[in-house]
């Protein structure tokens, strides 16, 4: 085994050879959390270790605001592939990483380059490029998706402090999660495939309104001032992020209930760039028609105001894009099959796997509404990027299922 550090001395431990035969591809998740706390990060020298036993992971990239359900996102998406994402056994308690046997997630607060006092000290937030390390970042992702292991520094939530680094081995599939997964284009261009989480502000609004006046006891002019103090920052770096984005799941009020405030009812888009490898949009009905669906109320029980799906071609930032919409909730999960029998190019393995994840995880937030079910099929389109992918690389043909 071959180990180099930053300065690029090199010592051999063992033989390596060079694999070209692939076996299970492995994928990294990046997982970033929006922080609150600040100083210097944790000395001493980075090394990178060559794996030459595992072949080089998938890398998916994440994005999204703070609160706005990327850890439930990526709790749907490791459930597809299988087995239960946990924290590093033996490491960090207060580590941000999530392995399970085919993926692992990373939260890209741990490339904060200040800690929180030291964020206080300069003026800057979290979401400010200026309190990230980049380099490190693009260097150590690049790493991984060459299938080497790295030493990822360590974020504290809990204390606001830069930990000392832990071990993170090359993965099948490598997540990375967070604020600013597309910002810096050397990081974007390793992605594989890459998804944006665009929670309107009225949705935002009403989602803090309900869990900080109800649950945490805070005044309604406090959650404004919050809001407003990080909204500069977010518009500047990063919303920008979405027009990068292979997929967006929009979270917008409905347009079922007039001058609806209360944010319980969501419209939410799903916007499928077209023209990416190993990536065919979910359509309904008849691919590349408009159509407008308000499904048969014998065969899908809806209580007030109901539901309605749209699907159809149009352009996002210059890129065209398939749009999926659904305007509403639904009332019993299992009649979900109705809606997923109208829809293709799911990437599912077999009749009613959509429906399955579904009522697998009924008790996540946003199951009854277009959050869950879309989310639940990007986790799928993203197996199948995967398997075409491992395909690819043995050189042999896929066969994706595309129920």
């Amino acid at each position: 085994m071959a180990i180099s550090s930053l300065h690029a001395t090199t010592s051999l431990h063992s033989p390596c050879t060079t694999n070209t035969s692939f076996r299970q591809n492995q994928v990294i998740f990046f997982t970033t959390r929006s922080s609150r706390r600040g100083s210097t990060r944790h000395g001493g020298a980075r090394t990178f270790q060559v794996s030459c036993s595992v072949d080089k992971p998938v890398v998916i990239g994440l994005a999204a605001d703070s609160g706005c359900g990327k850890s439930t996102f990526m709790r749907r998406l490791t459930s597809v592939f299988g087995g239960a994402a946990e924290p590093p056994k033996g490491g960090n308690p207060d580590s941000n990483t999530l392995i399970s046997d085919t993926t692992t997630v990373i939260c890209l607060d741990d490339y904060h380059s200040l800690d929180r006092t030291g964020r206080k000290e300069k003026g800057v937030t979290a979401l400010d490029p200026r309190a990230n390390d980049f380099d490190l970042m693009y260097e150590q992702v690049k790493a991984i998706k060459e299938g080497k292991a790295i030493e990822k520094p360590i974020y504290n939530h809990v204390t606001g402090l830069l930990d000392p680094p832990e071990l993170i081995q090359p993965p099948k599939i490598f997540v990375i999660e967070g604020l600013h997964p597309m910002f810096d284009e050397r990081v974007r261009d390793l992605l594989d495939f890459s998804i944006y989480l665009d929670i309107s502000d009225e949705v935002k609004f009403a989602w803090k309104i309900q869990r900080d006046m109800a649950e945490r006891g805070h005044s309604l002019e406090s959650i404004k001032a919050s809001i407003e103090a990080r909204k500069p920052d977010f518009d500047a770096f990063i919303d920008p992020q979405k027009q990068y984005a292979d997929a967006v799941i929009e979270v917008l009020p409905t347009q079922l209930i007039p001058d609806d405030n209360e944010g319980k009812v969501l419209r939410v888009k799903l916007i499928m760039k077209e023209g990416v490898k190993n990536f065919n949009p979910v359509y309904l009905f008849d691919e590349g028609s408009s159509i407008t669906w308000v499904p048969c109320g014998r065969k899908l029980t809806c209580s007030y105001p109901g539901i309605k799906f749209a699907y159809g071609p149009d352009t996002y930032f210059g890129n065209e894009v398939s749009v999926l919409e659904m305007d509403g909730q639904f009332d019993r999960l299992d009649e979900l099959i109705y809606v997923e029998s109208h829809l293709s190019n799911l990437s599912t393995k077999f009749y009613g796997e959509v429906t399955q994840q579904m009522l697998k995880h009924a008790d996540f937030p946003g199951s009854n509404n277009g959050t869950g079910l879309f989310q639940t099929i990007i986790g799928l389109k993203i197996r199948d990027l995967y398997e075409q992918i491992i395909a690819e690389r043995a050189g042999a043909p896929t066969e994706a299922a595309k129920v």
